[in-house]
């Protein structure tokens, strides 16, 4: 039995990890490589396997740095099941279509300057057709329930606990009479996140795939992170400007609403609009009504008592007022009225021709593409501004670039000056911490012949294993993308 790390080792994105089992051949996960443009175009198009060879796919969760990749894959005459929870598999659909309907808004923005220069014009990795044909391949499999993904391989499915439907996986694989069981942990969530169920644990393993975003990390509490928060929003609030906060428009963005609206409630913020500008997070936010299996107790009691999580019914969904409407207390989870779900291009320009103070919630996380692109760009040189990170940014990255307060950036092709206040929330991530991932892998020790860390830049990397290492758990290594090793 080989595993190859084909991406996500020793970075972030792009996942890609390849399970061969006799003739049988198992993707866990076709992610989106994301950093220098150049790369990321060149890692993202040509796959380092042939994709007309795979059985299946097994996708653990609807991030794109996990799924984005996938019609790419279908493009490339993969023909298999692409097996998820049914979360996921509802979610992974609207991932994909924002995904290819922004990297074809991008490219159009892109070469119009380029057309004007005579440079060679840029082509998305992919459009809706393609997506639509992926979608064709998705089997949604329940928590718990064992399936076969080829021949003598069988997973099952474990809450993450990271993102809507996010799963770790048990692999259990036959070969010449021997089993072999593997734990697939990328990505794995925190205890006591809002709304979700915490990360479940796998049993008796003999391999550990785990991730190591934050490997040399410890989060601090999020109640303090909601408190930073405030105090950034007031004080940007009396300087009359702009809040702007990068978040994935999957459970990020719910969670960061959920946050602001518990802030308001208690009277620790000012009354100012909030613009979700994502018409993907309205897509979203529909799929968490429809997955009240992946709630967590205290969710599901707000279930009964409301009717209605999210209070979708109450939100307006209205033209951006030219005047902020009264807010009025709810007991839903984001049932305010300041509140504003802009869905046109139209409506998403208003914002930055508004002058007055107001919070702007817009994808991507990584400030990689999307509309938060173009907030930066009318906003970033406004020193009345604050930009506030609130998960994790890759390497070269815009994100990242702003993270580390780089006083140049380059948006879109042109260069900005970064005047804006600068803020970084990593207590708001939904990856698990050092102490997590330790507790993690001590929970199937007894029984590890190996562990393999993964998900990390290399330094967060290299911490945890030697952090597994100190902890008794022996032959912890931390592979280089390319590398495979034999079970």
């Amino acid at each position: 039995m080989k595993w190859t790390f084909y991406g996500g080792a020793r970075e972030v994105t792009g996942s890609k990890h390849l399970l061969e089992v006799g003739e049988q051949k198992v993707l866990f996960d076709c992610g989106m490589f994301q950093g220098r443009r150049a790369e990321s175009i060149e890692r993202n198009l040509h796959l380092p396997f042939d994709a007309a060879q795979l059985q299946t796919v097994v996708l653990s969760h609807a991030h794109i740095d996990h799924c984005g990749v996938l019609p790419i894959l279908t493009r490339d005459r993969f023909k298999g099941p692409i097996y998820a929870t049914p979360a996921t598999v509802d979610v992974a659909a609207h991932m994909l279509t924002d995904s290819a309907k922004i990297q074809g808004a991008d490219a159009d923005f892109l070469n119009e300057n380029r057309k004007r220069d005579g440079m060679q014009l840029i082509k998305p990795p992919y459009d809706i057709k393609d997506v639509e044909r992926t979608v064709a391949f998705f089997r949604g499999i329940p928590y718990g329930e064992k399936f076969e993904v080829a021949a003598g391989v069988r997973v099952r499915f474990f809450d993450a606990g990271h993102i809507l439907g996010s799963a770790v996986s048990e692999i259990e694989a036959n070969e010449n009479g021997c089993t072999v069981r593997i734990g697939y942990a990328v990505d794995l969530g925190r205890k006591n996140l809002p709304i979700l169920r915490d990360p479940q644990f796998m049993g008796k393993l003999d391999y550990l795939i785990i991730e190591s975003t934050y490997g040399n990390c410890l989060h601090g509490n999020i109640e303090n992170a909601a408190k930073e928060l405030a105090q950034i929003i007031n004080r940007t609030h009396k300087r009359s400007g702009k809040v702007l906060i990068p978040a994935f428009a999957l459970e990020r963005t719910q969670e960061i609403v959920y946050v602001l609206n518990e802030l308001w409630r208690k009277k620790e913020i000012p009354a100012m609009p909030v613009y979700v500008d994502s018409p993907l997070a309205v897509n979203v936010t529909e799929v968490f009504r429809r997955h009240s299996e992946c709630f967590d107790a205290q969710a599901l009691q707000r279930l009964n008592e409301s009717g209605d999580l999210f209070g979708q019914d109450k939100l307006q969904m209205y033209q951006l007022p030219s005047e902020l409407q009264e807010m009025t207390e709810s007991s839903d989870l984001f049932g305010y009225r300041g509140l504003t779900f802009v869905q046109s291009v139209a409506e998403s320009k208003k914002i930055n021709l508004s002058k007055e103070p107001c919070i702007i919630i817009a994808s991507s996380g990584m400030c990689e593409n999307g509309r938060i692109l173009h907030h930066l760009r009318h906003n970033i040189e406004n020193s009345n501004t604050a930009i506030v990170i609130v998960g994790f940014t890759a390497k070269e990255t815009l994100g990242r670039k702003i993270a580390e307060r780089q006083p140049v950036v380059k948006i879109l092709d042109e260069e900005f000056s970064l005047r804006a206040e600068v803020a970084v929330l990593h207590s708001f991530s939904a990856h698990a911490d050092r102490q997590d991932l330790i507790n993690y892998a001590k929970s199937t020790a007894a029984t590890l012949k190996g562990v393999f860390v993964v998900h990390g830049e290399e330094e967060q990397s290299i911490s945890l294993a030697n952090a597994l290492a100190k902890e008794g758990i022996s032959r912890v290594s931390v592979p280089l993308v390319g590398d495979t090793v034999t079970f």
